[in-house]
């Protein structure tokens, strides 16, 4: 189904208080949302965390949608901005522990090897993830959406809420600090890249369907 009647077909059974069309609405984009989060807070766990919280906070509410861009615009603002909350929440938790330990957080690096890092050494395909990791979080975020994601450069801006100049600018620079020796010797094309597999899929939408479910009144009816 093309991907315009599809979000017309969802948003019907979202506005006729379906509750089956959640299950939809999340397989639909599972992939897309943890993508997009995963650039943001850098972690496997954290992402599927910040997953959930977005969906439960987007099907709580669904009043809001008032229509005027796509469902999965708004679903993936809604994402972003609930992997920013996360992250800097870890980043503030982060600094009050280097304080209270006497020690900058580079140095507990330094002293102790990271099991992350080392997968991505060990696993050839997963270095052009770690590569990925490295760019600056704006130049990150574009890159996943535009090069991972596949979304044109006009919904990348209206879902990053910047200008479509802005991300032509930021794909580039992130394209630049990229090697392409480590994507050639990855074996791996840039899609294949924080794949959200079926079981984690099927977690995160149990997960959800159980807390939205419980709650009143989930979908577009007020």
């Amino acid at each position: 189904m093309p991907e315009d009647h599809a979000e017309a077909d969802l948003l019907a059974k979202i506005q006729a208080g379906d509750p089956s069309v959640l299950e939809e609405v999340m397989r639909r984009y599972n992939q897309r949302l943890y993508r997009v989060t995963r650039s943001i807070v850098q972690d496997d766990a954290a992402a599927e965390d910040v997953l959930q919280l977005a969906y439960i906070q987007a099907f709580t509410h669904m009043s809001q949608f008032a229509g005027r861009s796509q469902l999965s615009t708004w679903l993936t603002r809604i994402a972003i901005r609930e992997a920013i909350r996360h992250r800097r929440k870890a980043q503030q938790l982060a600094r009050r522990e280097d304080t209270s330990q006497g020690h900058t957080m580079s140095d507990a690096h330094a002293t102790v090897p990271d099991p992350e890092s080392q997968a991505y050494t060990a696993e050839l395909k997963r270095l052009m993830e770690s590569s990925i990791d490295a760019l600056p979080q704006s130049y990150r975020l574009v890159f996943v959406c535009r090069e991972v994601e596949g979304l044109s450069t006009a919904e990348t801006a209206e879902a990053l809420q910047i200008g479509e100049e802005a991300v032509k600018t930021r794909l580039h620079r992130a394209r630049a600090m990229l090697r392409r020796e480590l994507f050639s010797r990855a074996g791996a094309s840039s899609v294949e890249a924080f794949s959200f597999h079926l079981t984690r899929c099927d977690s995160v939408v149990q997960r959800v369907l159980a807390a939205v479910l419980t709650s009143a009144k989930p979908l577009g009816r007020a």
